[in-house]
């Protein structure tokens, strides 16, 4: 393991996902009106009362935790700028992924989507860590498939939505998307709300353990 953790194995890594999120970038600028993340009606079905203060609860904890845990790579900072990225791209990210898979999406959306939860949940966190303590973290990879697990939750989580003519769906699987949505009561979604909800308390709870 020790060998794996070179300089110059984390010096191609670093250059790699910048060199993607370089790409990424340059993707999302030029196509930059054709992306929902962009809309209005994006913000306004994310920043529904009940997805706000679960967001809320959630973050919170992250935060509050940090110093608590065996984990020194843990701190107020990136729990918190992790948990605003998760909460704003995520449902955003999952949902062009899932259109990707029906055949409505281009590869490039994909691209995107997958270059923002990466950045989101990993590599952020990298980044912060190599200018905190001057190295790469070696939980770069455990934090990966923890953080990736979270991320997927809550991009499930904040896309559900209540339509009167479909009841309970992910808002994604509708068209269009999001724009045309009801505002989603919480009393009719709680049910299907609440496994990704135990997701995200069993991490934060196992974080503390």
């Amino acid at each position: 393991m020790s060998d794996f953790f070179t300089g110059d194995f984390f010096t191609i890594y670093l250059l790699c996902w910048g060199s993607a999120c370089v790409i990424a970038i340059g993707i999302f600028i030029h196509r930059f009106k054709t992306w929902e993340i962009t809309r209005r009606a994006y913000w306004q079905f994310l920043l529904q009362p009940w997805k706000i203060a679960t967001f809320s609860i959630a973050a919170l904890g992250l935060i509050l935790i940090a110093p608590y845990t065996n984990d020194i790579t843990w701190d107020y900072v990136d729990a918190a700028f992790m948990s605003i990225l998760t909460f704003v791209t995520a449902p955003w990210a999952v949902g062009v992924l899932y259109q990707t898979l029906r055949g409505r999406r281009a590869f490039g959306a994909a691209y995107v989507a997958c270059c923002a939860w990466m950045f989101s949940a990993s590599w952020s966190y990298d980044l912060y860590l190599l200018i905190r303590d001057g190295s790469y973290p070696e939980t770069w990879d455990v934090n990966i498939a923890a953080s990736s697990i979270l991320y997927f939750a809550a991009g499930l989580l904040w896309s559900l939505d209540y339509r009167s003519d479909k009841g309970v769906t992910f808002a994604f699987m509708n068209e269009p998307w999001p724009s045309g949505q009801e505002q989603s009561a919480f009393c009719r979604i709680v049910g299907y709300a609440l496994p990704f909800m135990l997701i995200v308390s069993v991490a934060i709870l196992s974080f503390v353990w």
